[in-house]
């Protein structure tokens, strides 16, 4: 037994005659009943506690895996304030001679709750603190049972992805509404399962939500494998968008080769001559006044030929340079058959409904998620594409405001490169749609999802916006520390494991859960699992033959532009 009474430590929970081994006298410890520890000093959502080393270690050999773990960095642990209990999480641990018991600790509260009064155990749990403990108060250990009713749902509802740690049988649920209503981000470095994990999550999203709308962005070609049987899959095979539902500013990115001065120039040229292209159709007399950003449908060969007009009408003293740059850059796009997708050859129809809903499942069908993988689009142009997609979804919402709402989620993985930090940043349409949505999306039924392996390379603000974060293992001290910054205050307990987290466990915080908790993420089948294993090397190196067609074959594709 431990020194905790000459020490100041005092149990509540006398020993009862069953608690005695064999009429030896010597008492059988419940760790659960006993404290571990003393509250030292309150400050605010941080305070510190002094925990007995030797109560530590008795808890230790205990059955129940939650008290097993009592005291130790990321656990929880509970105090009593009157007659219920106070939890909260164990942040930091060192070794204190000066400290009654050895150790002192820093903690952050989580919550609240009541007390059973037969078991004891915490009920009725809700976030933040009402009343706080004062130094001496004793602290004891979170029993599995007393997690168990803490993360129970609270009758929203909830997806269950994962297992609660260091629990064998709670479940982990995420509140939907909360988790899309208010953005969420999904962060973790290569190879600890960061793409599975967002299957998962996508899948539960779409067994809960089968009438559900999401569009998601896949720069890989990864998630086609996981979703073909649950969604549609668009690639540059049978994507279809057309050109002339880009905006003026992606007209520019996509039409315009020029840089500094010459650019500007360009850029007036090119908008007197879209929008007298965009004036020839029949909906624009319907229509009245437009704009050179109105998705009113044109003919390419129009905006050429007006474009070589305009140059005709030119005086001595201008040069028609700029004319013949846009028109050959045009004429390329015509031409290329990787921008076959986009800027095809076929006549212009309007085909505006039916692209938007196709591409964001309106009606599901029981489909309800898009892949559009960009892994075929020249590099190129992938950030305009993204920003057409993008741009509709927040386009479409803003102008659907008069009918029934139909909320749609964008989820953009490798999200740093489409929303990059200031240092990165190209000054690409695509970041400023996607910062847009996540500062305004909420208002309208735009739900963001971010998935990345670099967060401090996104853009400042923008994961701050995410409501609920999702960390998986981090190995970066920048990515680390950005993330610190971005999780609430009564997350920084669990901060300080993200580096030691296995493959697919992470640390969940925000408004799409309970409360901030380590989870260990549940298996996903075979069938619906990304295509973003790593391959064994060792194993492809040993199978020989075929090789000499594999490049022929590899060789054709090339040339064709093709996949």
């Amino acid at each position: 037994m431990s020194d905790m009474s000459s020490k100041g430590f005092h149990s509540v929970h006398p020993a009862s005659p069953q608690d005695l081994a064999g009429g030896s006298g010597v008492p059988q410890v419940d760790n659960a009943l006993e404290p571990i520890g003393i509250i030292q000093e309150i400050a605010g959502s941080s305070s510190s506690i002094a925990l007995d080393l030797t109560r530590l270690q008795e808890c230790s050999e205990d059955a129940d895996p939650s008290v097993a773990l009592a005291g130790q960095v990321g656990s929880q642990i509970k105090i009593r304030v009157g007659r219920g209990w106070l939890l909260a999480s164990v942040r930091t641990q060192k070794q204190d001679t000066r400290s009654p018991g050895g150790i002192t600790a820093h903690i952050d509260f989580l919550g609240e709750g009541d007390e059973e009064r037969l078991t004891g155990r915490i009920h009725g749990f809700r976030r933040g603190v009402t009343c706080y403990p004062i130094p001496g108060a004793l602290v004891y250990p979170a029993t599995t049972n007393d997690l168990r009713q803490i993360y129970a749902s609270d009758g929203r509802s909830t997806i269950q992805v994962g297992t609660v740690f260091p629990t064998r049988d709670i479940r982990a649920g995420i509140y939907i509404d909360a988790f899309l209503g208010k953005h969420f981000a999904l962060l973790g470095s290569t190879g600890t399962g960061k793409s599975t994990s967002a299957a998962l999550i996508l899948h539960r999203i779409c067994e809960a939500a089968p009438q559900g709308h999401i569009v998601m962005v896949d720069p890989h070609g990864e998630y086609a494998a996981a979703f073909k049987t649950t969604g549609m899959v668009f690639d540059v095979s049978n994507l279809a968008m057309p050109y002339w539902l880009m905006n003026f500013e992606e007209h520019c990115e996509a039409m315009l080769t020029s840089t500094g001065e010459q650019r500007q120039e360009d850029a007036d040229i090119l908008a007197r001559c879209v929008l007298q292209a965009r004036m020839k159709n029949r909906l624009a007399e319907q229509m009245g006044r437009i704009t050179v950003d109105s998705p009113i449908p044109y003919v390419l060969s129009d905006l050429t030929t007006i474009l070589q007009n305009e140059a005709g009408k030119l005086d001595k003293a201008t040069t028609s340079a700029p004319y013949v740059r846009i028109k050959n850059k045009i004429d390329e796009l015509r031409n290329d058959p990787r921008y076959q997708f986009m800027f095809s050859g076929m006549l212009v129809t309007d085909t505006m409904a039916d692209f938007i809903g196709r591409i964001f499942r309106l009606p599901a069908d029981g489909k309800p998620i898009s892949i559009i993988d960009v892994s075929g689009v020249p590099s190129e142009i992938t950030s305009t594409v993204v920003a057409v997609l993008a741009r509709l979804v927040f386009d479409h919402a803003i102008w659907s405001r008069d009918e029934k709402q139909r909320p749609i989620l964008l989820v953009c993985e490798e999200a740093h490169r489409y929303v990059p930090n200031e240092k990165n940043s190209d000054g690409s349409s695509v970041g400023r749609i996607l910062s847009r949505i996540a500062k305004e999306g909420r208002k309208y039924g735009v739900a963001l999802g971010l998935i990345t392996q670099r967060p401090s390379d996104l853009a400042e603000g923008v994961l701050s916006q995410c409501g609920t974060i999702i960390s998986m293992r981090l190995n970066n001290d920048r990515d680390q520390a950005f993330v610190r910054g971005a999780m609430p205050e009564g997350s920084r307990g669990f901060l300080d494991s993200i580096p030691a987290l296995r493959n697919r466990e992470a640390i969940m915080c925000g408004e799409g859960v309970s409360i901030p908790m380590r989870v260990t993420f549940d298996d996903l089948e075979e069938m619906k699992r990304p295509a973003s294993a790593d391959p064994s090397i060792t194993e492809l190196w040993r199978q020989t033959g075929g090789e000499e067609a594999s490049v022929q074959r590899t060789v054709m594709r090339w040339r064709a532009q093709g996949r």
